[in-house]
């Protein structure tokens, strides 16, 4: 500034080459008012001038500026050279804007610069950063010989858009043209080997890198910690991270990020107190990463002391870190604190949308996410396929079958019929809402069908009592070559299970481990014992619970419990039941199904024992609850429930049926009634069981003829059972019950189980 000064006092501004010198030192120092002054006072400002500025700005990142010189200078008729047209590239690639890299691009080519390397160089840099990965390689051909900055801004951009195979390619061409790889190149050629999980060319490069004796920085020691982290070599991942002399944040993130998505997630979150220890920092991908394993680990306490540094250290409103916490929270079943935390962010995107829907879907608030869609859809939010899947398994865990229909729509509107996620939960949801026949066709539409999509189908098969469909797509699962995993064979067997094909089952479970290498399970065993007690064959249900290679836990007890209470076996009964009140002192499943065996033989001192029992234990029976879908809402019922808003109108329907059925030969089993009144009391009890209510509910509420869709928390009981065969036929509607163990289908008088259930 004093030379400026001094220049002006002797009357030597007005001369081109100093002005010149001036803006350039101006501009290189950030002081752009100055060089701009200089500019804008000079009587005609030459293209040195007009470069030396756009040049400053471009190199100090005020790209709109720079760009707004250029066209400036173009307007005055100042001609651009080739090193002020690569700046103006450069700028436009800092930029992302394509479109004006474009037209510098014209500029070249009209002005006969476009064989010059450095505006080369900076096209195909400038055409890879924007994504332009078409035009970026079609410039680079055109380069007659081009050097290591051309071929790492073409590799660079490939990786960077994750075309990882052209970059490959790329990489394999340049080698093979005699240009000699740089550090650059390799971290390029790291992160597209990540990207693909190709370890042994990933190796090749670690060795070239060692060859070369260069000081390893923290983006190359990161790539390569990375690499071996995605190509599943987490040994290798740490012995490259241990051997980092100076370990930065990119290096930590990166063997933290690869311990978790390798599902070493006590190893992922041990790693952040001790990276927080060495002083190294942390930031939004670290706490996210870091999240995602607690998440995993059901670790609530952990979650909430990274809740409190997180906003110790200002990441209380970092989109990435807010998302995590409110799915994290949600995943540890604490969904009030995930709510509380979504309704407290103010910028609530697809993410929170994501992660608070599926929290609520898998704490069986189905009712709370399809509100929450409803919300998204008045914030114009658009949903993306896990949303959509998310929402299909809350219709499937109500029985929604109506809502689940409109879910449907939107996938087909959204087009993510395609996706196979989005699919399977649309069999799933059909499947557990009734129709197996719409699951049926989701199922034939899915395009690539993998384990995930024949298991849910299966399963569905089995849960509807269509044993031998079960086994038929079973085999065709095998002949196109779809190797089943444990939860394919579980519903294997529960096909076989819901069908009665004791032989069929037998040999299925003794051939696991042979033809598919999987050994059987507690689920496994769970199901055996229960198909071999419902058809009487007790002795070999205990051998088989004897013989197991793991002590037994509820679900195998609970199946012979089960089995006992059907053959009113006692000993076996109480033998059962003593076991499970040892693996589940609070569940009142267990005491209400020993009352029901003691009560079948009329031991009803015993009846009462189990009763005082649970009074000391304080063990509360869980009330039975029945849902019925009208309308796309759902209608809870408990017994003798009046608190809907048609109650007399559904106890008239319940006096209407009786009447019917009593006239169709319908005999109430009151000996199942387990409370000591008189008979009369017991039948009243009986017809206003919370099925009976949303039955009768649902035939004053929808047309005549159509479907009755209900579902059950518990067990459906024999006389329900009963009285539910009668009514489908008096009434002449189909009515369909999904209890806790599988779908019944009344109609016309009969039940699809054939009473085996």
């Amino acid at each position: 500034m004093e030379i400026h000064a001094r220049l002006i006092r002797f009357g030597l501004l007005k001369a081109p080459d100093f002005r010149n010198h001036l803006v350039n030192l101006y501009s290189k120092c950030r002081f752009f008012v100055y060089a701009r002054k200089l500019v804008d006072e000079s009587p005609e400002p030459d293209l040195v001038s007009w470069s030396a500025l756009i040049s400053g700005y471009a190199q100090h990142g005020l790209g709109r500026e720079a760009i707004l010189a250029f066209e400036e200078m173009h307007f005055l008729v100042v001609m651009p050279n080739e090193f002020s047209l690569s700046s103006m590239i450069n700028t436009c690639a800092s930029l992302g804007d394509g479109g004006q890299g474009s037209k510098i691009h014209g500029y070249l080519i009209k002005l006969g610069y476009e064989s010059d390397p450095f505006s080369a160089n900076a096209l195909v840099d400038m055409y890879a950063k924007v994504g332009n990965l078409e035009d970026a390689v079609a410039v680079f051909k055109e380069i007659n010989r081009p050097d290591i900055i051309a071929w790492n801004a073409v590799i660079a951009g490939c990786v960077l858009h994750e075309h990882h195979d052209l970059a490959l390619k790329l990489f394999r061409e340049m080698k093979s043209s005699g240009t000699y790889p740089n550090m650059f190149t390799l971290s390029s050629a790291l992160k597209a080997c990540a990207g693909m999980g190709i370890k042994e060319l990933g190796r090749q490069l670690h060795s070239s890198l060692i060859k070369m004796d260069v000081k390893w920085d923290y983006v190359v020691g990161g790539g390569l910690v990375d690499m071996y982290a995605k190509c599943d070599s987490m040994d290798d991942s740490r012995l490259v991270f241990d051997l980092i002399p100076e370990k930065d944040l990119v290096a930590w993130n990166a063997l933290i990020s690869g311990y978790s998505q390798n599902g070493e997630d006590r190893e992922a979150v041990s790693l952040f107190p001790l990276m927080y220890r060495e002083g190294v920092g942390f930031n939004h991908t670290t706490l996210s990463v870091v999240l995602k394993s607690i998440a995993s680990l059901q670790a609530i306490d952990v979650c909430k002391q990274v809740h409190a540094l997180s906003i110790k250290s200002g990441f209380e409103s970092d989109n990435y870190v807010v998302n995590s916490l409110t799915d994290t929270y949600g995943k540890c079943g604490h969904v009030k604190d995930a709510t509380t935390i979504f309704k407290e962010f103010a910028v609530v995107d697809l993410m929170a949308f994501t992660s608070m829907i599926a929290a609520y879907v898998q704490d069986g608030q189905g009712e709370e996410a399809l509100k929450l869609y409803l919300e998204m859809q008045d914030r114009e939010i658009k949903p993306d396929s896990f949303v959509c899947s998310s929402l299909l398994n809350a219709c499937a865990n109500l029985s929604a079958y109506e809502q689940g229909k409109q879910v449907h729509v939107h996938l087909i509107k959204l087009g993510f019929m395609s996706d196979t996620f989005a699919g399977n939960s649309l069999v799933n949801m059909y499947a557990k809402c009734g129709s197996i026949d719409d699951a049926d066709r989701a199922f034939s539409e899915i395009p690539v069908r993998g384990i995930v999509s024949w298991s849910a189908m299966i399963g569905g098969l089995a849960q509807h009592g269509h044993g031998k469909d079960a086994l038929q797509l079973f085999n065709q699962m095998l002949k196109d070559g779809v190797s089943p995993n444990h939860i394919t064979l579980v519903s294997v067997l529960c096909a076989c299970n819901h069908a009665g094909l004791v032989n069929e089952a037998k040999q299925y479970f003794q051939s696991m481990e042979k033809l598919f290498g999987i050994q059987p399970m507690q689920e496994h065993y769970a199901c055996m014992i229960d198909l071999l007690g419902r058809a009487g064959k007790l002795d070999e249900a205990m051998e088989l619970l004897n013989t197991m290679p793991f002590q037994a836990n509820a679900s195998v007890w609970g199946a012979l419990l089960g089995a006992a209470r059907i053959h009113k076996n006692i000993e076996l009964g109480q033998h059962a039941a003593e076991m499970l009140f040892a693996l589940e002192p609070n569940k009142s499943g267990t005491h209400v199904l020993l009352a029901n065996i003691y009560a079948s033989v009329g031991m009803w001192e015993n009846v009462a024992m189990v009763r005082r029992l649970m009074k000391d234990s304080k063990v509360k029976k869980e009330p039975a609850m029945s849902w019925v879908e009208v309308k796309d809402k759902v209608y809870t019922f408990i017994v003798g429930d009046r608190s809907h808003a048609r109650t007399d109108e559904i106890y008239a329907k319940l006096d209407e049926l009786r009447d019917l059925l009593n006239k169709a030969g319908y005999v109430p089993m009151v000996e199942i009634d387990l409370h000591d009144v008189e008979r009369s009391e017991k039948e009243q009890l009986l017809y206003h069981h919370s099925e009976r209510l949303a039955v009768a509910f649902g035939l004053i509420a929808t047309p005549p003829g159509a479907t009755i869709r209900v579902k059950k928390n518990l067990r459906v009981c024999i006389d329900c059972h009963e009285a539910l065969k009668f009514i489908s036929k008096v009434v002449s509607r189909e009515i369909i019950v999904r209890d806790i163990n599988r779908f019944h289908h009344f109609k016309d008088g009969l039940c699809s189980c054939g009473d085996y259930w």
